[in-house]
């Protein structure tokens, strides 16, 4: 099998579950409980605070430890807009953010009288600062822009945006769930970041919310005083352990894998060009991830691509969601100008830690079949 979906979730790191395998076996005490049991979970949890903390650059009580990236997400954006209402209603995304952010704010915009904002973006995926300043009024308490798509490895200038909110007095929350362990995030841009553990060698169903120290959030579900009553319920113990130990060896290894990445993923981009020249890449190289490469294959059948380069042995994903069994176009790749056709037909090569010179060159060799056999094959609309 050649796994080239590294964007959807990637393997755990053997170290993570190292890490892990004590909190399953001998300790298991509720790390709120006072006894011996409960203070050795307890330990676990302040210590993997810490670390992750450590890694931000931040204090240890700004960390909120959550069940994954939605969770985080939601928390941030249902959290700090209830919390500042009373100094607006009017919030500030993206169009191609994802959908833990987006739906976040239509429920705002539905059923809670919120104003929101969806800036458009550029076709190669930009968000365009002169406007979102324009966009900002007096009654805008909150912008969310994601660091790194998720679809595309398109990067922000998250240091101009954050000038632009600073200077006007809204709060940044920014998804970092894609770039968090390949590029650095620096907190001194935002108010609240959000993380990922299965996106960075982790276990699924651990993530963090890190919150500025001083801003109010209201918390969105209801329970005990876990996490300085922010986010109630009883920690999961062994996934936040694993999840400290992954985000340090992402970390560590950060500059070394962007280096090594990037000739794979321009070598896979040859290939697909190669096999097919009315291929088109979507985003600029410049402005994107190091591990991610998303094609769009005009005139072939999107699902057609990912049954076959799975019947290949090679797992990559399409570059929209994929509702009901069926691939529908992209809500980032049409933010992007991109025809709805175009944007059914993609697929997102994702690569990382375990990605080979030789997996790539088993992947580009596969290509002229399956675009071969596509091409005989009429697309259903």
């Amino acid at each position: 099998m050649i796994y080239l979906d590294y964007n959807a979730t990637t393997p755990l790191a053997p170290e993570a579950m190292e890490a892990m395998f004590p909190y399953l076996r001998e300790h298991y005490g509720n790390p709120s409980s006072i006894h011996g049991a409960g203070r050795a979970t307890r330990a676990a949890i302040d210590d993997a605070r810490d670390r992750m903390a450590r890694l931000l650059g931040a204090k240890p009580h700004e960390i909120i430890f959550t069940g994954g990236g939605t969770e985080s997400d939601n928390l941030a954006i249902l959290g700090l807009a209830r919390a500042n209402v009373a100094r607006g209603r009017h919030l500030i995304t993206v169009a191609t953010e994802h959908h833990a952010v987006l739906r976040a704010f239509e429920h705002l915009e539905r059923h809670e009288d919120f104003q929101v904002t969806f800036l458009p973006v550029d076709c190669n995926g930009l968000v365009d600062v002169e406007q979102l300043r324009a966009a900002i009024t007096p009654e805008t308490t909150l912008a969310s822009i994601m660091t790194a798509n998720n679809e595309t490895g398109v990067r922000q200038d998250m240091a101009a945006i954050s000038k632009v909110c600073r200077e006007l007095g809204v709060l940044l929350h920014t998804d970092t769930v894609q770039s968090f362990g390949k590029e650095p995030v620096d907190t001194a841009l935002y108010d609240a970041v959000t993380l990922a553990a299965h996106k960075f060698y982790g276990p699924v169903g651990a993530g963090v919310l890190w919150l500025r120290s001083g801003v109010s959030i209201q918390s969105i579900q209801h329970g005990g005083s876990h996490e300085n009553e922010r986010r109630p319920g009883t920690e999961n113990v062994a996934a936040i352990a694993g999840m400290a130990a992954a985000a340090e060896l992402a970390v560590q290894a950060m500059a070394d894998e962007t280096l090594r990445l990037v000739p794979l993923r321009d070598r896979l981009w040859e290939g697909v060009r190669a096999a097919y020249p009315q291929a088109m890449r979507n985003g600029l190289p410049a402005t994107q991830l190091a591990n991610t490469l998303n094609a769009s294959f005009p005139g072939l059948d999107g699902e057609g691509l990912l049954i076959n380069l799975d019947l290949e042995g090679i797992c990559a994903s399409s570059g929209s969601a994929c509702m009901v069994g069926s691939i529908v176009p992209s809500h980032v790749l049409t933010a992007m100008g991109r025809a709805p056709d175009a944007a059914a037909a993609t697929v997102r090569f994702s690569l990382g830690k375990w990605t080979t010179a030789e997996e790539i060159q088993g992947t580009i060799a596969a290509l002229p079949a399956i675009v071969a056999r596509l091409s005989d094959c009429p697309v259903v609309s």
